[in-house]
């Protein structure tokens, strides 16, 4: 049976900035954010029944295919953080997903990252329709999201805007 999702986005356990982490800037280098919004991610698909114990029951995972991280605010060592995401979109195949980083604490906002994930047919390494189970986890939580405004930052893309 599906799992009875709230109309909120789903956060995750409260996590720590690692002082090893700290990059020569003195804050928390670009590569542990995603560290930290990786983390999140697991725990919420865990939820969703796609943890660890499917790769090895069922042969089969997901993959992130495109992220686009945006760095709002800097951290530091021993900061307390906390990450919800928000599924936006799945379908047969794909899940669209938005990931809020925010200070556990001051509630600031420190960084946003906007995936696409695959689900991954481990055995032939291609991608596969998700199980029934699963589909049905996701429309749970997709019912749950659906009134839900679309985050101001999905969909953004990169680029210079020239001055006229």
């Amino acid at each position: 049976m599906p799992i009875a999702w709230k109309p909120e986005p789903v956060r995750c356990d409260v996590m720590t900035v690692k002082d090893e982490w700290i990059d020569y800037n003195g804050h928390l280098n670009m590569a542990y954010y995603n560290v930290l919004l990786d983390k999140a991610c697991d725990q919420v698909f865990e939820q969703l029944g796609l943890g660890p114990d499917y790769v090895k029951e069922r042969n089969a995972s997901f993959f992130t295919a495109e992220a686009h991280v945006c760095y709002v605010r800097e951290l530091s060592a021993g900061m307390p953080v906390i990450v919800s995401l928000q599924l936006i979109d799945f379908d047969e195949k794909r899940a669209h997903f938005y990931e809020e980083m925010h200070h556990a604490e001051e509630d600031w906002l420190s960084a946003t990252s906007e995936q696409l994930c695959l689900h991954v047919d481990m055995g032939a390494r291609k991608v596969a329709p998700w199980p029934e189970d699963i589909t049905a986890n996701l429309q749970a939580l997709a019912d749950a999201h659906s009134s839900l405004p679309r985050p101001e930052r999905v969909g953004r893309h990169i680029e210079i805007k020239k001055k006229s």
